[in-house]
């Protein structure tokens, strides 16, 4: 009796208190944790899923690289580099061939009284994946693209340095010329900065003229640089046909 009139005193001073009191002060029989319903389901949704969280990047377009020694034609890099010392080209050292690689090519084409013409033809190109925290393999190719453009304008004793658009070269290009003073000789540049999806080529011809023969002309270098790049650039795609 004493514990039936106990419980019902209790229910008695429930009911007697405000409604907006009674879930907090009078619903422990039923187990509540005492907060409202809408909030625990708030709570309970508010930790994103790893669905949610993990950032999706576009996938890398290409996955080879080329031969680059192979990436210019033999006969454009003939005409380009007439008695080159090496015709098939000295590629260059790289410990990961899947992510970069280089070759160049050199020569004197002595003309005997008239003097002689000198010519250098260099590639590179530049592979990137696509990294969750980095970006697309295409994104991070396109940001190095900018930075090796800036690195070529800031090239010491440059003259007359021009940079324009390159256009028909891959997915975007950009063409610096400029004249620099060596051996004493005046020599005339043109590199291409060259995108195709997620690779970068970087391709520079240049060229002096020797014991009195005239300085090649800069739309001489800078179309020879065109020619060379666009097939290069169009290696890319064959290489992961």
């Amino acid at each position: 009796m004493q514990r039936s009139a106990r419980r019902l005193t209790r229910i008695l001073a429930c009911a007697a208190v405000p409604v907006m009191l009674v879930v907090a002060g009078c619903s422990s029989d039923s187990g509540d944790s005492g907060k409202p319903k809408a909030q625990e389901k708030t709570g309970a949704s508010a930790t994103p899923s790893p669905a949610q969280t993990t950032k999706t990047v576009e996938p890398a377009k290409f996955a080879k690289l080329p031969q680059v020694c192979r990436s210019v034609s033999a006969k454009t890099t003939a005409a380009l580099v007439p008695k080159a010392k090496t015709k098939n080209g000295t590629p260059g050292v790289s410990s990961d061939l899947a992510s970069r690689g280089g070759c160049s090519w050199n020569g004197l084409d002595d003309k005997g009284v008239k003097g002689s013409q000198y010519r250098w033809l260099d590639v590179s190109v530049y592979r990137y994946e696509s990294d969750a925290s980095l970006g697309s393999g295409q994104e991070r190719a396109r940001q190095n693209l900018a930075k090796e453009v800036a690195k070529i304008e800031g090239t010491a004793g440059a003259k007359k340095l021009r940079t324009t658009a390159a256009t028909g070269i891959g997915d975007e290009a950009k063409a610096i010329t400029y004249q620099e003073s060596k051996t004493g000789e005046d020599f005339v540049y043109t590199s291409i900065v060259a995108r195709t999806g997620n690779v970068l080529v970087l391709l520079s011809y240049n060229g002096a003229g020797y014991a009195g023969a005239p300085t090649p002309s800069e739309k001489t270098i800078t179309d020879g640089a065109v020619k060379a790049a666009k097939e290069a650039v169009a290696s890319v795609a064959a290489a992961n046909k």
